[in-house]
């Protein structure tokens, strides 16, 4: 009975160590991308129209008006020279998209709008056609429709509320795409992978998945490129990228390394971050100055005198005991948060602690302050 007990409990072992392997592993098409298969940004200068007196101040941005006379002049109305608009209605606005690679004309893209005067609110309007440029200064998408702003406010009184952002707002599916951008899968009879971030392990790892399943297809070209061979039939090649992409392997653990910020005090540290021996000491020296006022009376029988208001202050100087910790061999992230926090180390002090056990030499990982 003993015995069936133990190889149950072994089985169930060896299935839990698979689903373990499994769990961890990656597909390829999370840790690579196809060379040439890439997004590609647009953007624009439009006008939003129809809000409800929230618009630009026109005689504060002068672009504005401008942009209005040129609208509607090439709409054949024109307007007498020295006209002055004061239109509270109209908004400029930036226009920015993202067109997926293979985008097809007749294909819609969500757009962002964004102002670009001292409008209040774009809530309620209404984007006119504007063209969407890509880097090349051509025009591949024309946005159009009403915005969608996340964010509310009210104001009466004197007094007002607000909600989020009120100055910038999206639409879905207000962008048409007009051009397509001719995209490349591969060069001749090879196609590239480019893996997010260098790393040789992943590289070979990946050669070594893609070779089992199509022999000596796959070679490394450098840390982040892997070049395959696939078939030049443009169906079969896309069939053969799925496969590819579908592929799992387990990725090579990442360098040991310490982001610190230095603005607002954020400090993350991976799993592979370790220590050497090392004691750390920590103490705070506290500062008190207390102010009280005195009044200073003359004597009971004096003929001449007056009451005075004088000060008093109290310097007092504190300094905490410091706390020496010992922080052994091998410590994991665990173990440094953990013993960081037991000296009462707080977000600022890590900072110093951090940079001082790197320049001793403990801290075995690359410590990185942006």
């Amino acid at each position: 009975m003993k015995k069936k007990q133990k190889i149950v409990a072994c089985f169930f072992w060896v299935i839990g160590v698979l689903l373990a392997e499994i769990s961890s592993a990656e597909r390829i098409r999370d840790l690579a991308s196809i060379q040439g298969v890439r997004n590609n940004q647009l953007i624009g200068y439009g006008l939003v129209v129809g809000l409800d007196g929230s618009g630009d101040m026109t005689v504060q941005t002068p672009f504005t008006v401008q942009s209005i006379i040129s609208m509607l002049g090439q709409m054949g109305i024109n307007l007498p020279p020295g006209t002055n608009l004061q239109l509270r209605n109209v908004a400029a606005v930036m226009v920015t998209a993202t067109m997926p690679p293979f985008a097809k004309p007749g294909q819609q893209i969500d757009v962002t709008v964004s102002s670009m005067g001292n409008a209040k609110s774009l809530r309620g309007g209404t984007l006119l056609m504007t063209p969407l440029k890509g880097a090349d200064n051509q025009v591949y998408a024309m946005a159009q429709g009403n915005l969608l702003v996340g964010g509310i406010g009210a104001a009466a009184g004197g007094s007002s509320v607000q909600v989020n952002h009120l100055s910038v707002g999206r639409i879905s599916g207000g962008g048409i795409v007009e051009r397509e951008i001719p995209t490349s899968v591969g060069q001749g009879d090879y196609i590239n992978l480019e893996l997010n971030s260098t790393d040789f392990t992943t590289v070979n790892r990946m050669v070594e998945a893609i070779n089992k399943l199509y022999p000596a297809s796959a070679a490394a070209v450098d840390g982040r490129v892997v070049q395959i061979k696939a078939p030049a039939d443009t169906s079969q090649r896309v069939m053969f990228i799925s496969q590819i992409e579908s592929l799992d392997i387990m990725p090579a653990k990442g360098p040991a390394k310490v982001i610190v910020n230095s603005r607002t005090g954020s400090v993350v540290m991976n799993q592979s971050v370790t220590l050497e021996t090392s004691a750390v000491a920590h103490g705070n020296l506290s500062i008190i100055i207390n102010t009280e006022p005195v009044i200073s009376q003359p004597g009971p029988f004096a003929q001449r005198g007056e009451t005075v208001v004088t000060q008093r202050s109290q310097v007092e100087i504190r300094t905490d005991e410091g706390n020496l910790m010992l922080l052994p061999t091998g410590a994991d992230l665990g173990e440094v948060v953990k013993a960081l926090t037991a000296i009462g180390a707080t977000t600022q002090d890590l900072l110093s602690i951090l940079q001082a056990l790197k320049a001793a030499g403990s801290l075995r990982a690359e410590l990185e302050i942006i």
